[in-house]
């Protein structure tokens, strides 16, 4: 097969076509033909020095199985599954293991569900973290990528009455819109726009992954009894707030990290995945693949994602 190996840390240059024997599943593992990997910001920040070369990068993957190890009994082979990788996606042939894989429903297309870690991302920032309830407010930063696209969908879907999101470029604004936002506004200077939108009350929830001055920002349009969900510091500086702009008003601030639950609550991993991909089926929500590209150009992918000009998700095809 063949596989992008990060060969040393550095920028998109350092990912390199490579080819490989097919990875062979443990026992708790299936092997999957990739038909889709998705290209996501960490693998980004893994690239420049988060992880040890040499590694394949990416983090799921969408394909059919062709292997399975000995204890496995969820999945066999000719099976289309989504699933968190195991050793890395960016390869014709990725590894994972049985609990982190989910079979796609007959109905979903493989590239509607090609990165399940931005569908249980994207849903569980709305619901388990954010406790979005029918008639509430949300505000959705970063709303053009990947998962703010999704969680749009996810919003809509739950019930939310009003739906604003906001975007670093004004071309991006229509893109947002189509996803089900019913505002769009410039994430410079939010805070005015959304207070218009909303009679100065604010907003009941807010998602975040860029921290820093967006997250200090984002408390002066956070409703009484409001939530911001901080999943990612996409700026590179911390958030901060002080406990009076919490206490009296009964709003809170909530961290959330999938790759956490991964390691640690798996079951509410495998809870969201589940539902995130039986709503896919159904047509409630999907991926927006904003750019694909043959697996071997994933430097190409890199640079997209890095110039922050991309919208929805991008993709790799093997």
């Amino acid at each position: 097969m063949h596989a992008i190996v990060v060969t040393e840390n550095g920028n998109p240059s350092v990912l390199r076509w490579v080819e490989r024997d097919d990875p062979k599943p443990g026992p708790e593992q299936i092997a999957i033909h990739t038909t889709f990997t998705s290209v996501n910001y960490a693998d980004t920040m893994m690239r420049q020095g988060g992880a040890k070369p040499p590694y394949i990068p990416g983090l799921d993957c969408v394909g059919t199985v062709v292997a399975v190890g000995a204890n496995v009994r969820k999945f066999s082979v000719g099976q289309r599954v989504a699933a968190f990788a195991d050793g890395g996606s960016y390869a014709e042939i990725a590894l994972a293991k049985e609990s982190l894989a989910f079979a796609v429903p007959e109905g979903a297309k493989d590239e509607s569900v090609s990165s399940i870690l931005v569908l249980v991302t994207a849903l569980n920032l709305v619901q388990l973290a954010g406790r979005l309830t029918e008639g509430e407010s949300i505000l959705i930063h970063s709303a053009a990528g990947g998962v703010g696209s999704t969680a749009i969908q996810f919003a809509r879907a739950f019930g939310a009455k009003k739906i604003f999101g906001t975007v670093s470029d004004p071309a991006k604004k229509a893109f947002a819109k189509d996803c089900g936002a019913d505002e769009v506004f410039d994430s410079h200077d939010f805070v005015t726009a959304t207070r218009e939108a909303t009679g100065g009350k604010g907003v009941d929830l807010i998602l975040d992954s860029t921290a820093g001055g967006v997250f200090t920002s984002s408390l002066e349009v956070l409703a009484p009894f409001g939530r911001i969900v901080v999943y990612g510091q996409a700026s590179g500086t911390p958030g901060t707030a002080r406990t009076d702009q919490l206490v009296g008003t009964d709003r809170s601030v909530i961290g959330y990290s999938s790759g956490h639950y991964r390691g640690n609550r798996p079951e509410v991993i495998r809870h969201a995945g589940e539902q995130a991909l039986a709503m896919a089926a159904e047509g409630k929500v999907q991926l927006k693949a904003g750019a694909r590209y043959p697996l071997r150009d994933a430097a190409a992918a890199h640079e997209l994602i890095e110039s922050r000009r991309s919208c929805g998700k991008i993709l790799l095809i093997p």
